[in-house]
């Protein structure tokens, strides 16, 4: 049974205070807790309905365009503030089957407390949790900490899929230079393409709004975790570092294999041009030989027919090794 018998999409609700768990707790409570000095209550929701949102949002007092925004999703990864409270977005990728499944986890952070909403992903957050009590001296910092644990969960996870995804393009590139996979070879790079663009929009919007959590004007829910989040931004920028190589590596890789399919046609052009040249010789002649004129001496003269045969032969045998010797054949 959930915490009060309360919401079917809740995965828990738990209370802190200086950095330990003090006990599960239902929801009709959450008021009594965040109104205690050092202490926040952490949420975390899983594919919500419309009304535990509102009920989340008079429990916490969450401002209404946040909610909003968590109400529509498919929103762009991102971080704002409203008043002395923090409203984060970021993208959940996962692999499922050969695609990429785009989720979202909206993070609602303040002062005595965190809400995190989870959309459209199957990726548990548990070992988060669990990481988070493990380290009372820093969860002690208060719901800031909470943020950074389960960003760095996000962006840890970015990892192996572009590490998939550079492996992929490997294997690719090995196979550009055969020529019976040139088509292949330009869907699975397409395919890698869109793959690397769905990686980017999850990653870059995420690296700009970590960049505003430390150094210079820092939200105050944050500043005991600055350099925290230092360390997920540099982690960020890394991935997107990753992300323009194979990028670029990609465009190239399709340059390359567009440039060995249009080489391949020029000489499958060019031999086909040798052949029709050769079989066009014995054409030539028999167009002559065979026109109607009344005086064509060759016609009556005894050796005129196997004459006209090596003619031909000879012709075509000094046409084909002419194209054999410039590449042609």
């Amino acid at each position: 049974m959930l915490p009060g018998g309360g919401l079917p999409m809740l995965i828990n609700c738990i209370a802190y205070q200086d950095g330990r768990k003090l006990a599960d707790i239902p929801i009709q409570d959450i008021s009594k807790y965040v109104e205690r000095p050092d202490c926040f209550v952490w949420v975390a929701l899983k594919d919500p309905s419309n009304a535990e949102l509102a009920e989340m949002q008079q429990e916490f007092g969450l401002h209404e365009l946040a909610v909003e925004d968590a109400h529509t999703g498919h929103q762009r990864p991102k971080m704002e503030e409203y008043g002395d409270s923090i409203f984060a977005v970021m993208h959940l990728v996962e692999v499922v089957g050969a695609e990429l499944n785009v989720g979202e986890i909206d993070v609602f952070v303040g002062r005595n407390y965190v809400l995190s909403v989870r959309n459209r992903s199957q990726q548990m957050f548990v070992g988060v949790r669990d990481r988070c009590e493990r380290e009372p001296h820093l969860l002690k910092q208060g719901a800031g900490f909470v943020l950074y644990a389960l960003m760095d969960a996000v962006v840890d996870r970015y990892f192996p899929i572009i590490d998939s995804i550079e492996s992929d393009l490997e294997a690719i590139e090995e196979q550009i230079f055969a020529k019976a996979n040139a088509r292949k070879s330009t869907q699975r790079l397409y395919e890698l393409k869109q793959k690397v663009l769905i990686m980017k929009h999850a990653v870059f919007p995420l690296m700009e709004a970590a960049g505003k959590l430390y150094g210079g004007r820092v939200p105050a829910v944050c500043v005991n975790s600055q350099e925290y989040f230092r360390d997920v931004y540099d982690h960020l920028v890394r991935l997107n570092t990753s992300l323009d190589t194979i990028r670029d590596t990609i465009s190239s890789a399709m340059q390359v294999n567009l440039a060995l399919t249009t080489i391949d046609e020029a000489e499958t052009t060019k031999r086909l041009t040798a052949w029709a040249a050769i079989f066009a010789l014995p054409m030539v002649f028999e167009g002559i030989w065979g026109m109607n004129f009344k005086y064509m001496p060759e016609l009556d003269w005894k050796w005129g027919y196997p004459l006209s045969l090596a003619i031909i032969v000879i012709g075509c045998v000094v046409l084909h090794r002419g194209f054999k010797k410039s590449g042609w054949l």
